[in-house]
């Protein structure tokens, strides 16, 4: 009997338990890839493109970005990696290592036989009630717990090359994420209802209004941040000084220069122009032709280009601006006029700088030149030229109520100020995710040992396969402390003995991978956003599921780079 071909030639197929064995050992490559690099004694990868640019860095998804990962399977573990740093900007290794033990741990339950979606079912159970769980163990951190955010920061930066200024760094990144913060007041209802319960009770209505003022005057305010942008803070990179030298900007650093060398290098206390149009004479038409057929009409044309730009750079004197920022060109000559009237210029500003100068210094950003006025300026302490090693660079600093800051990190080496400048990223986005949910938990392990815990009295509580599946993703969490404690050199069996015997205590209590002794993690200031536990195993468990689910790979024998890549165990 001939054969039935219904997938085109050189298609490869891989189907039933030898596909769920591919892909549960494609993901766990790449979770241990990532897997040495948690933690304060993780270790760093040097990663080199085809170019020979060279990155030295432990961020989980940095380092899974430039691996460029092939594997269908592997990919998803790489796009969780994404969306943990999209969503919270810290965590990355964390859910990647989560997702790649919960696999692990699946395999040995299909080993016994059991079906996956039994398993699923399990791990969807268990996923449900650990944030249950993450949530009764969170504690509140509001905007006002100073050293509790230092904290945080710091646990973010812990183990990122950062250390020698952590403290340092700590400061900054939270009275940055202060500075951008939008404040929402709330106000007590009780205490207004009450009052214009009081009111409608004697019929009088302008008494209602008035008490709904008072009551709002008199009752409890509840300030808290309500949305922090990221991208509202810029971190440039500048090498030549120490780590120690890095600050806070409140305003913009601009890898620019000033257009004329006869404009001032500095001005103090300046009003601000935002152009997103060009200070130049309008290109004509490709087909638009100029006939002169006499020399004064020639001198007449640039004549005629002069009066206009002096018609430009005209009124922007009569607004009053000292330092024109411009999204498009100035032309030489506009540029000229500028400088003999004192007035700072500054061409082809990107968009993006554009809206963090106008969140900056409060100027509105103009399209029309018709619109320039006192109105539309802003303002800023001071605008300078400053020379950094081989690089010139314009600070905009002292804007009052600044809603976009910039931290300049000063390092030795360009190596050093990436590394640092990630540590940063990864300290924003962690107080971000605090500020706003105003919720935290301790770290260091201790979380995952208490939702494990609490996990395997749940699972006795069952009585179908389920069961198995939940003990299984209990099991899981513990590769965190486990983790920890293999890549500061400790005994991970004693390790995870001694911090289970610790939480039968009571105790929130984690590892310190310093010492190698066990520890009170929110005590000792390891504090991690909820979120950042939260969001890592919702992804881990959504790719965990998903990877369990597929029986049938098919790979199309078109794919560049010809057959799919199994991988090697």
């Amino acid at each position: 009997m001939q054969p039935i071909y219904i997938l085109p030639e050189g298609t490869q197929r891989t189907s039933g338990r030898n596909a769920q064995r591919n892909n549960i050992l494609a993901a766990k490559l790449v979770a241990e890839t990532v897997r040495t690099t948690l933690g304060p004694k993780g270790m760093d990868k040097m990663l080199v493109d085809s170019l020979g640019n060279i990155t030295v860095t432990n961020d989980g998804v940095t380092i899974l970005q430039e691996m460029h990962v092939e594997h269908p399977a592997a990919r998803m573990l790489v796009d969780i990696a994404r969306t943990q740093e999209r969503e919270v900007g810290d965590g990355t290794t964390t859910a990647v290592v989560l997702a790649g033990e919960l696999l692990a741990n699946a395999e040995q339950l299909l080993d016994q036989k059991i079906h996956p979606t039994v398993i699923i079912k399990g791990y969807r159970m268990a996923a449900e009630r650990a944030l249950e769980i993450l949530a009764k163990h969170a504690q509140t951190v509001t905007v006002k717990d100073d050293k509790l955010l230092m904290h945080v920061a710091a646990t973010a930066m812990t183990g990122k090359g950062a250390e020698a200024a952590r403290d340092h760094l700590s400061r900054l990144a939270v009275d940055a994420v202060k500075a951008i913060g939008t404040l929402k007041t709330s106000y007590s209802a009780k205490a207004i209802n009450k009052s214009i319960g009081e009111s409608k009770s004697t019929g009088d209505s302008k008494s209602i209004d008035s008490n709904k003022s008072i009551a709002k005057s008199n009752s409890h305010e509840d300030k808290k941040y309500t949305f922090i942008d990221r991208d509202a803070v810029t971190i440039s990179t500048s090498i030549g000084a120490p780590i120690g030298d890095t600050r806070l900007i409140e305003g913009i650093v601009l890898e620019k220069d000033i257009v004329h060398p006869g404009m001032p290098r500095s001005a103090i206390n300046p009003s601000i122009l935002l152009l997103d149009t060009s200070l130049e004479i309008k290109d004509l038409n490709t087909d638009a032709k100029v006939s002169i057929t006499d020399p004064k009409q020639f001198q007449a044309f640039f004549d005629l280009e002069d009066a206009m730009l002096r018609s430009m750079t005209q009124r922007i004197v009569s607004s009053g601006a000292q330092v024109v920022f411009c999204q498009k060109g100035i032309d030489d000559l506009a540029a000229y006029h500028l400088s003999k009237e004192g007035i700072i210029a500054v061409r082809r500003i990107k968009k993006s700088d554009i809206e963090k100068l106008a969140k900056a210094t409060g100027a509105k950003v103009i399209s029309d030149l018709n619109d320039i006025s006192a109105a539309v300026l802003g303002n800023a302490g001071s605008v300078r030229e400053e020379r950094m090693g081989e690089e010139s660079l314009l600070l905009i600093e002292g804007c009052e109520g600044a809603k976009a800051v910039t931290i300049l990190v000063r390092g030795g080496t360009q190596h050093v100020v990436e590394e640092v400048r990630r540590a940063l990223t990864d300290a924003i986005g962690d107080l971000k995710a605090t500020i706003e949910t105003g919720h935290a938990v301790p770290g260091a392990g201790a979380i995952e040992i208490a939702v494990s815990r609490e996990l395997h009295t749940f699972a006795a509580s069952l009585t179908g396969r389920e069961r198995l599946a939940v003990e299984s993703f209990a099991r899981s969490l513990e590769v965190i402390p486990r983790t920890l404690a293999e890549n500061a050199g400790l005994d991970p069996i004693d390790v995870l003995t001694d911090l289970k015997a610790a939480h039968v205590a009571s105790a929130l209590c984690g590892i310190d991978v310093m010492t190698g002794k066990i520890m009170d993690a929110w005590a000792c200031g390891v504090i991690e956003p909820v979120r950042i536990k939260t969001q890592a195993i919702t992804s881990a468990t959504d790719v965990a599921t998903m990877i369990l689910r597929i029986d049938d790979v098919i790979a199309s024998g078109d794919r560049p780079g010809g057959e799919m890549q199994q991988p090697q165990d």
